[in-house]
């Protein structure tokens, strides 16, 4: 049997009984939804719907995660890094770039977060002490690697590599949140991956504007110590996070979790409907050749490149977040209805198209069309970072569709770690071709043939569109028996599913076709009890 809920929980699980209610097909109030579909709410109204239907403590853990520590703090890190690489350790453009795709490494291990975040509770919670564990490990990487003066480059790369673990593994904790929520709400996927992609667009816009900066005031080394006042955030919210209480979990069965947990990954691997999507996005993201580093350091060389400052950069990377958060609100507005194939098929196309700007402003053609250097570089970093966005949003959607029940983290986390292997591949290609180019601290001749290589790579991912699928993001993709939980599953039931008797009327509940027994058309469960009285799975 499921564990009571705190008293504290009750006026929260009588409100997720109504949205139940609510979501059946037929009952008065989704009918009065229905009626006022297409209606677009105001920022601060749909803020607040966010909050009173997920909870305010999880759009804060959203808030904390997406918005102060990838976005605020990821923008400092970006610009501080960099020059880090460049004038502390005074390494080459493609080691830079290698390095920087090894920090990364954290973000491949995601589904190591996961298994541990969804079996294994920590003094009876499932994610307050991930966020907890994530925030002290960053505050002291942070520590390290600002007040060490001569730190050698290992040791410099590990304390990096540790400070994105910290991020990963917040980051992949309120994924879990989403996940979960994404089952109990799937007419809201879209909006929390877009709550996400705002919270980190606004967050990076504020961090670059503030990085270049503070590094210019500060160095780089201080800028990446001010990263510990995100991950004291991240402790905080997790502190503050509303969560059910699991009293006495049976610790000695938990590897009998995590090998239940990994047969029903694999389970969901082989499903066709997973494995294609997922061929694709490491496909689309491989072949997305990263050169950043090698354009960073000609923008930034006095003789031979732009010689731009460091304000100058946070500045062109803030606009950059403008971008991204321009691409958030065009898919939450315009395309978020749209089918994956077709708004993938024209980001993809739309980036490689894009890529020909870096072009211009390398050949310095701009100075010809009467642009100068400093505006055609925001106006390129803006456009380039506004389709990268518009490219993401719907890949992140997908994923929260492809996640099964009982494992959402961990499947979530397994699914962003393949787009992380995905984007290592392109910065460790990218690194390769600086190399072989001969693209060096000083010496940028050859920049171009780089970026023309990357454009052209970048429209390859197009012969494999046919693996994702072609249907919009209001539909369910996973076959009904990964979406449910199995009889033997009563463990995990324990600690994420209360099963809530509704007065639902059988004769407004529709006739379900014999592949999609057991499932209503909102995504919730269906059952019948001994005396036929229909029931929904409450996903809490």
């Amino acid at each position: 049997m499921s564990p009571q809920p705190p008293p504290d929980l009750a006026e929260d699980k009588e409100r997720e009984t109504n949205v139940l209610i609510e979501a059946a097909p037929g009952s008065p109030a989704k009918a009065a939804e229905d009626d006022g579909a297409g209606r677009q709410l105001s920022p601060a109204a749909w803020l607040r719907m966010l909050a009173r239907e997920l909870h305010w403590s999880f759009v804060l853990g959203v808030v904390a995660t997406y918005g102060v520590s990838q976005g605020l703090g990821g923008g400092i890190n970006r610009v501080a890094s960099d020059y880090y690489w460049k004038d502390v350790q005074r390494v080459q453009p493609s080691v830079a770039q290698v390095y920087q795709g090894i920090t990364s490494i954290p973000w491949m291990v995601k589904p190591l977060w996961g298994l541990l975040t969804d079996v294994l509770p920590v003094a009876g919670y499932r994610r307050r002490p991930y966020f907890i564990l994530a925030g002290f490990i960053g505050v002291i990487a942070m520590l390290i690697i600002s007040l060490h003066n001569k730190l050698h480059a290992l040791f410099a790369l590990l304390a990096l590599m540790t400070g994105s673990a910290s991020v990963a593994i917040a980051d992949v904790t309120i994924d879990a949140c989403v996940a979960e929520n994404s089952i109990l709400y799937p007419h809201l996927a879209a909006d929390m991956i877009s709550l996400n992609g705002f919270c980190s667009s606004v967050g990076g816009l504020i961090g670059f504007s503030i990085s270049g900066f503070l590094v210019h005031a500060i160095g780089a080394q201080g800028a990446l110590g001010l990263l510990t006042i995100p991950s004291a955030l991240v402790i905080l919210s997790g502190m503050l996070l509303k969560e059910v209480h699991i009293p006495n979990f049976p610790y000695g069965q938990a590897h009998k979790k995590f090998v239940e947990a990994s047969g029903k990954m694999l389970t969901t691997l082989k499903c066709p409907e997973v494995w294609r999507p997922c061929v694709y996005m490491y496909v689309s993201l491989a072949l997305s050749v990263d050169i950043q580093e090698g354009m960073f350091y000609w923008y930034t060389d006095r003789k031979a490149g732009l010689s731009f400052h460091e304000g100058f950069i946070g500045f062109m990377f803030a606009v950059g977040s403008v971008g991204s958060l321009v691409g958030v609100i065009l898919y939450q507005n315009i395309l978020k209805d749209h089918s994956f194939r077709s708004v993938l098929f024209s980001s993809q196309l739309m980036l490689s198209l894009s890529g020909m700007l870096d072009l211009i402003l390398v050949l310095r053609l701009n100075l010809k069309m009467g642009i100068p250097d400093y505006y055609f570089a925001v106006i390129d970093e803006g456009v380039s970072k506004m389709i990268n966005r518009v490219k993401w949003m719907p890949l992140l959607v997908l994923s929260s569709k492809l996640c099964p029940t009982g494992i959402e983290g961990t499947f979530y986390a397994l699914l962003m770690s393949i787009d992380n292997i995905g984007g290592l591949t392109g910065q460790w290609v990218g690194g390769l071709l600086l190399h072989l180019l001969r693209i060096t601290r000083t010496e940028f001749n050859n920049l171009w043939a780089a970026i023309m290589i990357r454009n052209v790579m970048r429209l390859l991912p197009l012969a494999l569109l046919f693996l994702v699928p072609s249907s919009d993001p209001n539909s369910t993709f996973l076959p009904s028996d990964l979406l449910n939980e199995d009889d033997d599953g009563e463990g995990h039931r324990m600690e994420n599913i209360e099963l809530t008797s509704l007065a639902v009327d059988r004769g407004s509940l529709p006739e379900e076709s014999p592949q999609e027994c057991g499932k209503n058309r909102e995504g919730l469960d269906v059952e019948q009890d001994d005396d036929g009285v229909s029931l929904l799975a409450n996903r809490g």
